[in-house]
């Protein structure tokens, strides 16, 4: 499989010894955003494909794939659902550009609601505020989110709980993810602070990195497939229960 980049470049998936053997083995797609107005650089592009490609114990068996998205919403509308479909993840990790934080948010929910005030990178702005009319004013995230941002801070970099993910494509696509999975899999968003771009002797002292944001998201990413996992064994219980009766 070869999923495309909002660049036009290709991701393929590490290969997957499970996959080989014809067990289902764990699933994550990962997917960050490309350029949009006022922001020429969106460090989860290369963040998603860092996170698809670190080795790590624990990450033997977890196929994962990058997506980057075009930050556009007819690029979301179209493409989310087939990647979705295509990849069938256990656990979708969904990063975003947030310029004026400066720490990692852990986002718990996404809200019924975009807004007409900032165009995408065609120049669209919404016409209707609200993403799904009648539907409720916000979904919640499934993920454990105080472990995420418990284990974002283990890796040095602060990270905090945040209720509100804006009215962009963030946003957006937060809500879609989990309108479409409807509860399985787990789906989470997090924001992203700019990063230090310049040599570091000219930046300032604690700004973040790009291998801080690697660090941070390594660390969300096994706490979203442990809970995966977990998951997994607790629906597979019953049916071995009934199967053993």
């Amino acid at each position: 499989m070869r999923l495309e980049q909002g660049d036009g470049t290709a991701v393929t998936p590490r290969s997957n010894p499970y996959m080989r053997s014809g067990v289902r083995g764990c699933r994550v797609l990962i997917t960050g955003f490309g350029a949009f107005p006022g922001v020429h650089f969106n460090p989860t592009a290369r963040l998603a494909a860092a996170l698809a490609a670190v080795r790590r114990p624990g990450l033997e068996d977890v196929l994962r794939i990058a997506h980057v998205f075009e930050t556009s919403y007819a690029a979301v509308e179209q493409a989310l659902p087939a990647v979705l479909a295509d990849v069938r993840p256990d656990v979708v990790l969904l990063f975003g550009l947030a310029t004026r934080t400066p720490f990692l948010r852990i986002e718990t929910r996404a809200l019924n609601r975009r807004s007409a005030l900032f165009a995408d990178v065609r120049g669209c702005h919404p016409m209707n505020v609200a993403i799904t009319p009648r539907a409720p004013v916000a979904l919640r995230g499934n993920a454990p989110h105080q472990r995420l941002a418990i284990a974002a801070r283990r890796a040095g970099v602060e990270a905090q709980l945040s209720h509100n993910a804006g009215g962009y494509l963030c946003n957006y696509i937060y809500w879609r993810a989990l309108e479409l999975t409807a509860g399985q899999p787990l789906v989470q968003f997090v924001h992203v602070p700019g990063v230090r771009c310049e040599p570091a002797r000219m930046a300032q002292p604690r700004s973040t990195t790009l291998d801080d944001l690697t660090r941070a998201g390594t660390e969300i990413l096994m706490v979203l497939i442990a809970a995966a996992r977990h998951a997994a064994l607790a629906r597979m219980r019953p049916v071995a229960q009934r199967s053993a009766t």
